[in-house]
């Protein structure tokens, strides 16, 4: 291929990459996904992103958007096409239906009901495959989708906002602000980004959140809302539960908790996952089993330090994002984690920083979990 046409191909791929972020947060079970039909004399014909709730496929959009110009056109698409009958016919067939002449792939779909099977039905019918291109940036972009597919659970990132020496409250249990404005907006921008945010119950308690994304057409999709709650000990007048009509809200709790309460909050349309017992609280890892086979892909996990300790103690951590402060609370402020039993420096949790952002005055860091 010579150079400008895989600098084309980059392009077009980087473009249908912007058009599935948008989608991040909104179209789970399913993996956000874009796509950019180009015609035969270069013209952009089409565009396209899954859509809220995971249908229709970013390439129905986009195909519908072509129209005729499809035919003999060049297709750029994160993800392989699936091809197999779900809720909505093959994309696969509908590309070759369209006559489209070659699709350009970013990743392969790791989902076992298509994982090639697409680029096998696209070769079999004469189009012309490319496959690999950014497949980095499409691999980290799809990293929810593949965690749910590969392990089970959802791509599980940390949240905290802390002091310089890693405080998230006063000891009289003051928080609200340690971060300024612009801060709280990439918060707020981050929990749009999830499928779902989760809290622990000291957390909920404490600060009464709402746990919404609250920019302004941030998102078409509601943010589902888990509380890990292993006794249920939410109370009835809490944020979460009185707007429960306007998002979704789930509660991990203890196999053998109350069975009155758990059926009170049924009632009230919370959803409930029971869980065992583990050494401090509720089974974490079977929590987040649970969460992906209900569809969930990213968790953005907001707190407190108990939790955020028990998730690190059992490498449930994927990435941080460690928003800083420029303030020094000293050591009898609250911790980000609590303890975890961490006895030697091997033992840590280790995490390779990805980038970093500067917010007003205060920094944002995220990393990723060191192989």
């Amino acid at each position: 291929m010579a150079r400008n046409d895989a600098e084309a191909d980059d392009g077009h791929m980087r473009a249908a990459l912007a058009l599935a972020a948008r989608r991040l947060g909104e179209t789970w079970p399913n993996p956000a996904v874009g796509c950019v039909i180009v015609s035969a004399d270069g013209r952009v014909v089409g565009r396209g992103a899954t859509a809220p709730g995971g249908r229709p496929h970013a390439e129905t959009i986009a195909l519908a958007m072509a129209g005729a110009a499809a035919r003999g056109a060049s297709v750029y698409v994160t993800l392989e096409p699936c091809s197999h009958v779900g809720h909505t016919p093959p994309c696969t067939t509908a590309l070759i239906e369209a006559g489209v002449g070659r699709v350009v792939i970013g990743l392969r779909d790791p989902d076992p009901r298509v994982n090639g099977a697409g680029i096998a039905a696209l070769g079999a019918a004469g189009i012309a495959v490319s496959e690999g291109v950014l497949r980095d940036e499409a691999t980290d972009l799809l990293a929810g989708f593949a965690s749910r597919i590969g392990r089970g659970r959802p791509l599980v990132t940390l949240k905290l906002a802390t002091t310089l020496d890693g405080r998230i409250a006063t000891r009289s249990g003051e928080s609200q602000w340690i971060t300024g404005e612009p801060a709280r907006r990439a918060a707020h921008a981050l929990r749009g980004r999830h499928d779902a945010v989760m809290v622990g119950i000291g957390t909920l308690l404490a600060d009464d959140p709402r746990l919404t994304c609250r920019l302004p057409g941030y998102r078409a999709r509601p943010l589902a809302r888990i509380i890990a709650d292993s006794h249920l000990r939410t109370r009835l007048t809490a944020s979460v539960v009185s707007t429960i009509d306007l998002a979704p809200v789930w509660f991990l709790v203890h196999d053998r908790a109350d069975a009155a309460r758990r059926r009170v909050f049924a009632d009230l349309g919370a959803r409930l996952f029971p869980l065992p017992r583990a050494e401090t609280g509720i089974d974490l890892a079977a929590g987040l089993q649970a969460l992906g086979q209900a569809g969930i892909t990213r968790l953005l996990v907001e707190g407190g330090a108990q939790l955020a300790a028990a998730l690190l103690r059992d490498d449930l951590v994927d990435r941080l994002a460690w928003f800083h402060a420029p303030s020094v609370m000293g050591g009898d402020g609250w911790p980000a984690a609590q303890g975890f039993g961490a006895a030697t420096l091997a033992a840590l949790p280790r995490f390779s920083r990805r980038r970093v952002t500067l917010l007003g005055e205060d920094v944002l860091s995220e990393f990723t979990r060191a192989a």
